[in-house]
């Protein structure tokens, strides 16, 4: 064979091999696709209600509900999560009950209850749909919305389903502590590693194995999801922010490293253009930090000193000098590692400043428990913290091998 010939093969085998990546990654379909292709069946003449808001569409942008509704689905109400249904409710704010076009009933639970009323759901449906896109962050709270609403329809006698969504972490591996049973709160109630690297369905199905072995529960899976595959891999599919601060993959990247600082006396971006894709407080000086994170030599990511003005939450009004987060290789990226080496050089920069003891215990809850705060605080150093999460995670992993029901 001549070399001619060898370079024709080789370039016909490499245009075969992208032409079938590209057709791959096209045919994602989320749960919600699934059901529609199937004609919603498994719903078809029985009373549903449904927990979603604005990003629960389809992979070509039709709302959820309207799906329902299209093939005359029997749904009574809607239920919203933290945010509310159109996601503009800021972060730990209530949640109102409204109407959805003036007609149908959207329930808050994010207000005076969090969890579905279990008299409301007896009375009045047989299947809760779940239809929410998560962020991969155990802090994140749709997953301790979906815990509440398979305990209620356990305790109503109620089914419940599934519908499931990518992760957008994708490739990310599980990483940072895991849950103490004596921190359990609303932006920790699942146990699972901080950064769990699993769907919501799988979720969904390691809950009903480890607490709730009588709900009814069903699982629509995705097809065409490649966990080794970012959402934004998939050309077709658009993101769609699930909450005000999560503006897009970006986002949803660093997201897993600055949000342990909401704990603390710096502000994580939030009333700026970048939440939480830069941090800083009136008495940071960039230079310094910027320095200081770069010793670290953390992998595909890196920091640009910044001056900002929050217009809402911490230091508003006030002049925060920070800095803002670029990852520059996300397949090596390591955020709950980059969230360490923040924690550690604030703590070391501004010993008498950086408080991680007024709120510690909210940073405790979002960490899963105080060891991460503690080792901080004692001057433990960054590979000491992260040996100590990763310790965590194996003995999950090895705990619940089959916890993924896809490659």
């Amino acid at each position: 064979m001549s070399l001619r010939d060898v370079y024709i093969a080789f370039l016909f085998f490499f245009c075969t091999l992208c032409v079938s990546q590209t057709l791959h990654a096209q045919s994602l379909q989320y749960g919600i696709d699934v059901l529609d292709a199937d004609r919603c069946r498994d719903l078809q003449g029985k009373r549903v209600a449904l927990i979603t808001n604005k990003a629960g569409i389809t992979v070509d942008g039709e709302p959820d509900y309207r799906v329902f509704l299209r093939h005359g689905l029997d749904l009574k109400y809607l239920m919203a999560p933290e945010h509310g249904f159109h996601n503009v409710v800021a972060a730990g704010m209530r949640v109102k009950d409204e109407k959805l076009d003036n007609e149908l009933e959207v329930y808050s639970l994010y207000g005076s209850q969090k969890k579905p009323d279990v008299e409301l759901l007896k009375s009045s449906v047989d299947v809760l749909v779940f239809n929410l896109q998560d962020v991969g962050a155990r802090c994140y709270t749709y997953i301790s919305t979906m815990r509440y609403a398979m305990e209620a329809c356990q305790e109503a006698g109620v089914s419940f389903m599934v519908l499931d969504r990518p992760n957008p972490l994708g490739p990310v591996p599980a990483g940072g502590f895991m849950l103490d049973s004596d921190y359990v709160s609303f932006v920790g109630m699942v146990p699972v590693p901080f950064i769990h690297a699993m769907t919501v369905g799988e979720i969904a199905l390691f809950l009903k194995k480890r607490f709730y072995p009588d709900l009814r529960l069903q699982v629509v899976a995705m097809e065409g999801y490649d966990r080794r595959r970012f959402l934004d891999d998939y050309p077709e599919v658009r993101f769609v922010s699930p909450s005000p601060n999560i503006r897009g993959l970006e986002t949803v990247l660093v997201y897993p490293a600055t949000v342990f600082l909401e704990g603390t006396n710096v502000s994580e971006g939030r009333g700026t253009q970048f939440p939480f894709r830069q941090f800083g407080a009136p008495f940071i000086n960039a230079d310094f930090l910027k320095k200081e994170l770069q010793r670290f030599k953390l992998p595909g990511v890196s920091f640009q000193a910044v001056q900002f003005i929050p217009s809402s939450g911490k230091f508003q009004g006030l002049r925060c000098s920070g800095v803002r987060l670029e990852v520059t290789d996300r397949l090596v990226f390591e955020p709950f590692r980059t969230g360490i080496a923040i924690v550690l050089s604030l703590q070391k920069l501004y010993p008498g400043l950086f408080d991680l003891n007024t709120n510690g215990q909210f940073f405790d809850k979002l960490a899963g428990g105080p060891l991460f705060r503690k080792m901080v605080l004692s001057g433990r150093s960054l590979e000491e913290i992260l040996a100590a999460s990763r310790l965590q995670v194996h003995v999950f992993e090895e705990a619940y091998p089959d916890r993924h029901i896809y490659e």
